[in-house]
């Protein structure tokens, strides 16, 4: 299900829209553009390299903005130009004024097979291998002129390089996608159990008592972490397993699996064409997570951009 930012408007709300309407009935667009550059970079320097004009024009064209709208709109501190209530008020608005004039002037419709484009993707170690490894070799025959650039970035930075222009998707967890993102859910994730085929317990079946006994191998992403999940869920029972490596991939994690006696559990959708390993049920529940594609509001519209949404959803459904 697509998600979306609502279309009932607070009383801010209106009251910002209210202001970008005035602004772009009174104001030519290179206006709403030094605005927009202005909250984006929070300087005068940098939104005039963005826009490929000189300072002191940005300037000018500020204190026209603030004669217009009767604000300072932007401060100057010593981090760069604070921007005042009322031009926080008006930056949504803006922004979006901005994106559906982008539409509008842009074709279409267009092809495929012969668009240049550069996608860039925030993904993390699991989501390539899983989600963009197999994307990248799907959207290859159809689109061999569209680039992909895979990023890892998350929290804040995520929705401000977005916001930017400088990030056009996102994959990651629900509870990562934040209320002003578009999303939509791609797949559900869960755990199994992998040995190499030569393991001393690879014919055998997994019990609660053997699964602790053996070697294993987890994933920490901060670093040095020898805890995870499925320690939790053991703890519950009074048992404990024996966590000898930690590395901070999947990908490490499953050189480590395929070169030793250790064990470990991963995402199942890692292991498609991998050989070599055996796949077991883990004796114990281990809460699996789930998988959204986000975007920005600012290109949702874009038809390429929406075409390759739907590129990516339809590599993972073929994965199920």
């Amino acid at each position: 299900m697509t998600t979306s930012l609502s279309e009932r408007c607070t009383p801010c709300q209106c009251l910002a829209q209210h202001f970008a309407t005035m602004l772009l009935r009174n104001l030519d667009l290179n206006f709403l553009k030094v605005f927009d550059a202005l909250m984006d970079e929070r300087s005068v320097t940098r939104a005039a390299e963005r826009l490929a004009v000189t300072q002191p024009a940005v300037s000018a064209t500020l204190n026209r903005l603030r004669d217009a709208m009767g604000d300072p709109l932007f401060v100057r501190t010593q981090r760069g130009m604070a921007p005042t209530p009322r031009a926080l008020a008006l930056s949504v608005p803006i922004k979006r004024i901005l994106a559906d004039i982008e539409t509008v002037l842009r074709p279409a419709e267009f092809d495929p097979a012969t668009v240049e484009l550069t996608v860039t993707i925030a993904a993390t170690d699991y989501a390539l291998r899983a989600v963009v490894v197999p994307f990248v070799a799907a959207l290859r025959p159809l689109a061999p002129h569209i680039r992909i650039a895979v990023v890892q970035v998350s929290g804040a930075a995520m929705l401000e390089r977005m916001e930017r222009g400088e990030l056009d998707f996102a994959l990651i967890t629900p509870e990562m996608a934040s209320a002003d993102l578009h999303s939509r859910h791609l797949f559900r994730e869960r755990y199994v159990c992998v040995m190499r085929a030569q393991h001393p317990a690879a014919d055998t079946a997994l019990t609660l008592e053997s699964f602790c006994q053996l070697d294993h191998a987890i994933v920490s992403l901060q670093g040095g972490g020898f805890v995870g999940p499925t320690d939790t869920a053991l703890a519950k029972l009074g048992l404990q397993r024996d966590v000898v490596v930690s590395v901070p991939s999947f990908g490490m994690l499953l050189d480590i699996v395929h070169s030793s006696d250790m064990v470990a559990l991963v995402p199942e959708r890692l292991l498609g064409g991998t050989t070599g390993l055996k796949v077991q049920t883990p004796p114990i529940e281990i809460a699996g997570f789930s998988k959204v594609l986000a975007w920005h509001p600012r290109s949702h519209g874009d038809p390429r951009q929406r075409w390759v949404r739907e590129q990516l959803v339809l590599t993972c459904s073929q994965l199920d």
